[in-house]
């Protein structure tokens, strides 16, 4: 597709530096297209450039030096910013999905208003998607009012992946839902051991194709040490703690339901909680809910943000049962990538035959038979008769009984 935006030619993108932490910050708050969603803090572990800007600023140097060499806090501030006559025209924040990096997000975008802002998007997009040579899928949210940052992404080749719906639950509705006794018999605490049956729940929950998308596997659910000491700093900086647990299934012997809500233990903001239950097991939705209405009654009161996608058609049928508020709603958008291989000298045709001739060819050769002697030529002085040879004779010495053998001597002498 042709495209008939105003392009820059003299547009540079390089990665974020410690002089431009300012200016940036100035146009995420002048503007700003958010790619995130109200919950995705809680597996996005990325610093907001337009939020948290102080923290970005203290911790700058110490994220730099984490970023030169493998470790959990490797791509946690990975943003390129778009530079023209010294000035910066945007900013993308981009982080890796999964564990294996093979699936990217971009965080947001901070782009000026102005007439070329769908081309310094395009660009800042094109630019990420060329230079993470390991990513092979893209994900991002969107607002579903917001049609220019739609059309951004469209332009730049992403494609609607599901609906997603964000609700908040008030807090005199949860005290409501902790009255309930919650029927959950088998709900076990998460550790390591159990990231098996959490990736198998997580597969389940999931369509084919967003699951292709998430390329998830047994090690996203694994806790490092160096990611438990991380998360521990984090939630004593922020104030947070984060309970989990899930339900097994004794029969099955599976993971049916999964809980994580990450509390705000001064009240500052809401709680933030993320479900998964398998597709067959809907009616844990009330059972789940009231067990996480329990654990935030014995904090301050806030509410619980919790989403949805269009297909957990249960989930938002009992939200809306319950009397939950939709806060916003976004669309799922992704995108994949194949890096063409450069490709070097062209070789002549005449070269490629000429080498795969040659590993036709044998490498030693042939060992003769024992009855390789039928094939010798015939001696003109023995008057058309073949010759055998002394090889062949041995040869055939030891096949033939002695008795024969000896005939077969005489016979010859004699003629």
């Amino acid at each position: 597709m042709t495209s008939h935006l105003p392009q820059n030619q003299t547009l540079t993108i390089r990665p974020l530096q410690y002089r431009d932490l300012e200016t940036v910050a100035e146009l995420a708050n002048a503007t700003e297209i958010e790619a995130g969603s109200p919950s995705s803090s809680i597996e996005n572990g990325s610093l907001d450039i337009g939020t948290q800007i102080d923290t970005v600023r203290r911790w700058y140097w110490p994220l730099k030096l984490l970023s030169v060499f493998p470790n959990p806090l490797q791509n946690r501030l990975c943003v390129r910013v778009a530079q023209d006559d010294r000035k910066i025209r945007g900013a993308i924040q981009i982080s890796p999905f999964n564990h294996t990096r093979s699936t990217w997000r971009v965080d947001r975008i901070v782009v000026p208003p102005s007439s070329e802002k769908l081309g310094i998007g395009s660009q800042l997009i094109r630019h990420c998607l060329e230079s993470i040579w390991e990513a092979r899928m893209w994900l991002l949210e969107v607002d579903v009012n917001e049609k220019d940052e739609l059309a951004l992404y469209r332009h730049n080749g992403f494609q609607p992946l599901a609906q997603m719906t964000y609700w908040a639950i008030a807090p005199e509705l949860l005290e409501q839902l902790a009255q309930r006794e919650p029927d959950l018999p088998n709900l076990m605490p998460v550790s390591n051991a159990d990231a098996q049956l959490l990736y198998q729940l997580d597969t389940a929950a999931m369509p084919p194709l967003v699951r292709q998308v998430f390329d998830r596997h047994i090690q996203d659910f694994h806790t490092s040490l160096v990611g438990a000491v991380v998360q521990g700093i984090r939630q004593w900086l922020h104030k947070t703690e984060t309970v989990s647990g899930y339900v097994f299934e004794t029969q099955r012997k599976a993971a049916i339901g999964y809980f994580q809500v990450r509390l705000s233990r001064n009240g500052s903001q809401p709680h933030v909680a993320e479900l998964t239950v398998h597709p067959a097991y809907t009616w844990l939705y009330p059972e789940l809910l009231a067990q996480m209405a329990r654990i935030v009654q014995e904090l301050p009161a806030q509410s619980l943000l919790l989403a949805s996608a269009d297909y957990q058609p249960e989930r938002e049928e009992y939200l809306q049962q319950v009397g939950a508020q939709r806060i916003s709603h976004s669309l799922l958008m992704s995108r994949s990538v194949w890096h063409k291989l450069r490709e070097s000298k062209p070789v002549s045709l005449e070269l490629q035959l000429s080498e795969v001739l040659q590993g036709l060819q044998g490498t030693r050769k042939p060992i003769p038979s024992r009855m390789s002697w039928l094939k010798n030529p015939t001696s003109p002085s023995t008057g058309g008769k073949q010759e055998p040879s002394q090889s062949s004779m041995e040869d055939i010495g030891s096949l033939l009984p002695s008795e024969q053998l000896d005939m077969t001597l005489d016979d010859d002498t004699l003629s």
